[in-house]
């Protein structure tokens, strides 16, 4: 990431209420050195610190960049010794006395991290942190570098650690068998006070372990809230989502797009009477809302709570041809979005109406020495409305534009975009899906066209269109259902 993004993201981990910011590895390259000292000259209320080797060099480099604390860190594995550094121990003890004694003498808070520390001999693990500590370290990390560890065995090590040293006691765990969450959740039973975590468990290989799996597995399941905005949580996962160009994947804990959605009749049938038949905790705890998703699988109480909100009320007779209309849509093998169903249930109830949002004409411009620019024409409610944007690409241009021509009236954020090629060759079908929020309420659509723009056109504002249509309630569950949540 360029030094912008990363301050971005650092402005909302500061509002999130995390207290260490790790900003970078400020010895790496100037582009570093530069996202660090800006993050460090930001005012934020966090601690900012910059990651280092066990060199001099390092150390001086995060005492330049102005960050509060440095992140040193020192291999202690004979693995490591051996085949990375090509030294002996004695030799890694005395850099780790060196550099602590450097580090503070630049006045930093040293956070002194044993690298691959789950693979070592345990007794030299404690030879170089009580080193550390003797030279001025504060505090004291333990690496599970390549996640080898179990909870088991997680809680064991680290109480072992916090019972041997006089300086807190971090985790830093690794997910590469996907027990990154569950060994830091362990580790903190057992008597750490700090967790390295990133936001959506993004990380070398498999990752880190996940900050917001991490705060609302204690604060859920253990009770304890460790001061951090909670309700904040979806928003910057999917700004980090974007800034990163790295999906958060659809089934992912806590901030995943399936997270909260329900299609299966069984499931939203008792959500629709009391939502915690299905749900471990409330949502908005984490920013999301609750959505039913159309299927297949939806039982005939989920179409018609989600028809409703659409501000639509069909007979029986008419509800029972728009669910069998929907699972014939389900057989074929094709996503029913939220468009697709508002569409089936106005012609099943005869309502059909011309659409709130309309598109006119689009015009795109694009080409290697030129920035991709686009302007739409929009016919919104009964008004004539336009826009203009640019864009990385000609589609974010015209959805910009598109965007930009709405904003006033339509307050709605694109926050999922996926396409695809549904056919072979040069002139080969698209689909565009894409999931808008408008508030607390969100929406699916999908447009198929072998012109990327003019499909991504018609997703968009089918999206937008239903979110027109859904009334005041929220389209995933009604007053009744909230009311019985709170009880």
């Amino acid at each position: 990431m360029i030094p912008e993004t990363k301050l971005r993201i650092a402005k909302r981990l500061d509002e999130l209420g995390v207290d260490i910011i790790e900003a970078g590895f400020a010895a790496v390259s100037e582009g570093e050195m530069e996202s660090v000292k800006l993050i460090a000259e930001a005012g934020l209320r966090a601690e900012i610190c910059s990651c280092s080797r066990g060199t001099k060099g390092d150390v001086d480099a995060v005492a330049k960049s102005g960050a509060d604390s440095i992140h040193l860190v020192i291999p202690t594995s004979d693995i490591h010794i051996d085949w990375k550094l090509k030294k002996t121990r004695d030799q890694v003890v005395k850099i780790t006395e060196d550099c602590v004694k450097h580090a503070k003498d630049c006045g930093l808070v040293v956070e002194l991290s044993a690298e691959d520390s789950t693979r070592s001999d345990r007794d030299y693990l404690k030879k170089i942190f009580t080193t550390g500590i003797a030279a001025g370290a504060d505090r004291v990390v333990a690496c599970d570098t390549v996640g080898v560890l179990t909870p088991e065995k997680a809680y064991e090590f680290y109480h072992d650690l916090v019972s041997s040293l006089s300086v807190p006691v971090s985790v830093h765990c690794h997910n590469d068998f996907g027990m990154a969450v569950a060994n830091s959740v362990a580790a903190l039973r057992a008597g750490c006070s700090e967790v390295h975590c990133t936001i959506n468990g993004l990380g070398e290989r498999a990752g880190n372990a996940s900050l917001e799996e991490i705060v609302v597995s204690l604060k859920a399941l253990y009770s304890i809230d460790v001061g951090i905005k909670t309700e904040l949580l979806y928003s910057i996962s999917q700004l980090v989502s974007r800034l990163t160009g790295i999906m958060v994947q659809p089934n992912k804990a806590i901030v995943g797009e399936n997270a909260f959605t329900h299609e299966s009749g069984i499931h939203t049938q008792g959500l629709l009477e009391n939502p915690i038949t299905y749900e471990p905790y409330d949502p908005s705890m984490v920013g999301i809302a609750r959505r039913i998703s159309p299927g297949k699988h939806s039982g005939s109480h989920a179409i018609k709570a989600s028809v409703e909100a659409m501000g639509m009320h069909p007979t029986d007779e008419q509800l029972k041809d728009i669910w069998l209309r929907v699972k014939s849509v389900g057989d074929k093998g094709k996503a029913v979005t939220d468009a697709d169903l508002l569409a089936i249930s106005e012609a099943v109830t005869g309502l059909a109406k011309p659409k709130a949002i309309q598109l006119q004409e689009v015009t795109v411009v694009s080409g290697n020495t030129v920035t991709p620019t686009a302007s739409v024409r929009l016919k919104l409610k009964d008004k004539e409305v336009r826009g203009a944007a640019m864009g990385v690409g000609p589609v974010d241009a015209a959805i910009n534009a598109v965007k930009s021509a709405v904003v006033e009236a339509e307050p709605i954020v694109l926050e999922q975009y996926h396409v695809k090629s549904i056919t072979g060759g040069t002139d080969a079908m698209v689909e565009v899906v894409v999931r808008m929020r408008k508030g607390s309420k969100t929406a699916t659509a999908m447009g198929v066209r072998e012109d990327i723009v003019m499909a991504s056109m018609d997703a968009v504002i089918s999206g937008m269109n239903v979110l027109t249509a859904l009334n005041g309630n929220c389209n995933s569950t009604d007053a009744a259902a909230q009311k019985k949540q709170k009880q």
